[in-house]
């Protein structure tokens, strides 16, 4: 008999919708080789019993952590299920991560099982070397699964413990670190559970839908958003080895999927890359940051359906907000979904900050259940990042600044630190990027500020061309600017870039722009 998920667990969500759903669909897989797989909810289950037998066999028990270097593919999922199962934790982490990556992650979580792709086994074991981690690796793909796979090979020992606990750490996610060093977010079983439930429900989400994933695993967006909710209802998801923009219309139609999610800069990637002519029908699709006119009315007609944008992070688990506007609207993040309460807050004062006005987004909730838990081993950031009020109402700090326009909807205005004063007038460098993207010539660009002894502060453009052997004249985009963007939100200096430094999903490492720009 096997440890159990109590009601209130993301265990005993799987549990239910094996239970409920169990001849239905729930993975599609689509290997780099082209080869699609599918497993229904009590196929995939098999492989999730197999797994926790292998890890039961290499000695992980509940309060445990699983080290998951590991890219899209149908072992993180059956890994994930299994750690859940088990009450052991996982860490997911960006596959693309160096040995010393590796060997700071591992010095941090002290895992007892460590997966990693063959393909990258010396990058992985470098890291590892002097940890007592055992190791294991994996091929990514559906062999993995297979009878006979890797992750089918536990000698068949199962464990009687009591049933797990909502309470107990399921996940530990390091954030992107585009700014500074990763921190580890601590999430736990009532997390997973709430994420699963309201983000199925933001998203209208029903038995017969599929989600296409193509982000990474490791990341929150492809768990919370996508799997989670999936899960809530017995819908389905369809996988991808690797994000293609040029394929990601055609891979939408080939796997059936009915939902997406992604970030503005793999929807501006696929509106450069997808051949004319290739269409698909999306019944909903969301997106993260912000998206220029422009772009948000193409990638409606490219799917047949106008994205809606929402915002959310690791650390509040579901989304804080969604557009729910008809139509949808390029450039707000619309107003709190179901209970959600929000505060936008003056960032100098810690004042409520007017209609207009941009505030840190801040978020009430209760930690560990629809807010993360804490920060890995950092008390005092932790401390800092929640409040309680009067009413002992715990309230958690976003860092992300928005405003509102009027009747509760908001607009994302971006990071704190993304916005400058420019001769006394705020100017986001996020939406100020969202507009450039779309100019002529333009493949994508970056925003950064640049201290100036008259205006305080001036935004400076650093753009990679469609074509770099054409690249468009810096004085046709400057005029171009001129014509669409307010005097103090027009890049003073403008800069060719051969591409732009991001995170796996697309998040642009600001602090490493600049030093290889020309002209």
């Amino acid at each position: 008999m096997t440890t159990t998920g109590t009601p209130g667990t993301f265990a005993h969500l799987w549990q239910d919708a094996v239970a409920r759903h169990g001849r239905r669909p729930f993975l599609v897989f689509r290997g780099e080789d082209g080869r699609v797989d599918t497993w229904t909810y009590d196929e995939f289950d098999r492989v999730v019993r197999d797994t926790m037998a292998l890890l039961i066999a290499h000695g992980v028990v509940e309060g445990d952590a699983v080290h998951l270097c590991l890219r899209n593919c149908p072992g993180f999922i059956a890994l994930w299920l299994a750690c859940a199962e088990l009450g052991a934790w996982m860490v997911p982490v960006d596959p693309a991560s160096s040995s010393r990556d590796i060997e700071t992650q591992l010095a941090r979580v002290s895992p007892k099982v460590g997966f990693h792709a063959a393909a990258r086994a010396d990058t992985y074991r470098a890291g590892a070397e002097g940890s007592r981690v055992r190791v294991l690796a994996l091929e990514e793909t559906a062999v993995d699964v297979r009878a006979g796979g890797r992750l089918r090979a536990g000698d068949g020992r199962t464990v009687d413990e009591d049933p797990v606990a909502p309470e107990a750490r399921l996940a530990v996610m390091f954030t992107s670190g585009t700014t500074s060093q990763p921190k580890g977010v601590v999430l736990t079983q009532a997390n997973y559970r709430y994420v699963a439930e309201a983000m199925a429900a933001a998203a209208g989400l029903e038995a017969d839908d599929r989600w296409l994933v193509t982000l990474p695993l490791f990341h929150a967006n492809a768990q919370f958003y996508c799997f989670a909710s999936a899960i809530a209802v017995g819908a389905s998801v369809a996988l991808t080895a690797a994000f293609s923009a040029s394929r990601w219309v055609e891979q939408a139609t080939e796997l059936g999927a009915s939902h997406a999610s992604l970030f503005a800069a793999p929807v501006r990637m696929i509106l450069a890359r997808t051949p004319e002519g290739t269409t698909c029908r999306l019944r909903h699709t969301w997106f993260a940051q912000n998206l220029g006119p422009e772009h948000h009315r193409r990638f409606g007609e490219l799917t047949g359906v106008l994205p809606r944008q929402l915002y959310g992070m690791t650390e509040t688990t579901a989304i804080v907000t969604a557009d729910r506007s008809e139509p949808p609207a390029p450039d707000l993040i619309g107003e709190p979904i179901a209970g959600r309460a929000v505060r936008l807050v003056d960032p100098a004062t810690g004042e409520e900050a007017g209609s207009g006005t941009p505030g840190v987004i801040t978020l009430a909730g209760e930690r560990g259940v629809d807010l993360f838990r804490e920060y890995l081993d950092d008390p005092a950031v932790t401390e800092r990042s929640f409040t309680t009020d009067e009413q002992g109402v715990t309230w958690f700090r976003t860092g992300d600044l928005a405003v509102d326009t009027g009747g509760g909807a908001l607009r994302f205005v971006g990071r704190v630190d993304d916005v400058i004063k420019v001769a006394g007038e705020n100017v986001s460098l996020t939406e100020v990027e969202a507009i450039l993207a779309q100019a002529p010539g333009i493949f994508e660009v970056a925003v950064l500020a640049r201290d100036d002894e008259v205006r305080d502060h001036v935004p400076v453009a650093y753009v990679v061309p469609h074509d770099p052997a054409d690249p468009p004249a810096l004085d046709d985009l400057a005029a171009w600017a001129a014509e669409r963007l307010a005097p103090s939100a027009r890049p003073r200096e403008w800069h060719h870039i051969e591409s732009l430094p991001r995170t796996s999903v697309g998040k642009v490492r600001r602090f490493k722009i600049g030093t290889d720009a020309v002209g």
